[in-house]
């Protein structure tokens, strides 16, 4: 494991972006993005106008590891290239940003007021190809909606066994158990998944650490004995539908919880913009999560 990779995203001041939206969620990207679905014809064509988008991102001069350690790429955009490198080696090569890639496979239907991962039967050879391109770790989500004790149990254990077998493949596994902003136990929720992540954190080898990508909580500082354990990295947190004004407004009351946003991030980018519009408009949007994340 890259120990100059380990040190930024243990300690490094700025955020991680997410830029990991799968197939189910490309469409509804692209049409914010000002492109819609009558563009283009088939996935094939989906994912590459998705690739220039993120590409156009990444490349912007405004997008480095001055406030960006770490950016969250989908298994496609990996396995392609930015202007003429593999993407991931582009971003550590020529951006000094921290490559990690999306490893789940989707949600399961709900059960137990929880989604948990589908089965990732092709999880070892995409770690395989995540370490020939020099990715340093991993995320994978599943999703909170009611606060059942067996369904909140069920996800955090999912979480930590794929995990361990991430860890155990030299890749820093980033845990991404949502909780959904809009349940009405979201609160309750949040207590049966900290009591979770503790009791696990605790029985982890003692050369074994793990991230993990949480909802902004209820109550402020809630994670703070989560993000002190020792055998965590780092905690960073999903806008998770919140306005980038409100994402920031609550990230910026939990100190030492620093932002991993999607929607938050890109979400005034626009594919009709000039690079000039497009540079200022992800320079604030950067900006302003960047100092949420250093609070």
């Amino acid at each position: 494991m890259n120990a100059e990779m380990r040190e930024i995203m243990t300690s490094g001041r700025g955020f991680i972006a997410a830029l990991d939206q799968s197939g189910g969620s490309t469409p509804k990207a692209l049409a914010n993005y000002g492109i819609s679905q009558d563009a283009y014809s088939g996935d094939e064509e989906m994912f590459d106008l998705v690739h220039q988008m993120r590409t156009r991102i990444i490349t912007s001069p405004v997008f480095n590891g001055d406030r960006v350690i770490a950016a969250i790429l989908f298994e496609g955009t990996m396995d392609r290239q930015i202007q003429g490198m593999p993407s991931a080696r582009y971003l550590w090569d020529v951006k000094n940003v921290v490559p990690i890639v999306k490893v789940d496979k989707g949600l399961e239907a709900e059960a137990n007021g929880v989604q948990l991962m589908k089965p990732m039967p092709q999880l070892a050879s995409l770690l395989s190809r995540a370490l020939d391109n020099g990715v340093f770790g991993t995320k994978m989500r599943s999703v909170i909606k009611m606060a059942d004790e067996q369904g909140v149990s069920d996800i955090v254990d999912q979480q930590f066994t794929v995990g361990a077998d991430i860890n155990a493949a030299g890749l820093a596994p980033i845990l991404e158990p949502e909780v959904d902003i809009k349940s009405p136990q979201k609160a309750e929720a949040e207590e049966l998944l900290r009591h979770g992540i503790m009791a696990h954190l605790d029985k982890l080898p003692a050369d074994q650490q793990i991230m993990l990508k949480l909802t902004i909580p209820s109550v402020d500082g809630f994670y703070d004995d989560v993000i002190a354990h020792p055998r965590v990295m780092r905690v960073v947190a999903l806008s998770g539908g919140y306005s980038r004004d409100e994402a920031n407004e609550k990230l910026a009351r939990n100190p030492g919880l620093i932002a991993s946003f999607s929607r938050a991030l890109i979400g005034d980018l626009s594919a009709n913009q000039s690079d000039e519009e497009f540079n200022a408009v992800l320079d604030e949007a950067i900006q302003s999560i960047y100092d949420a994340s250093i609070t």
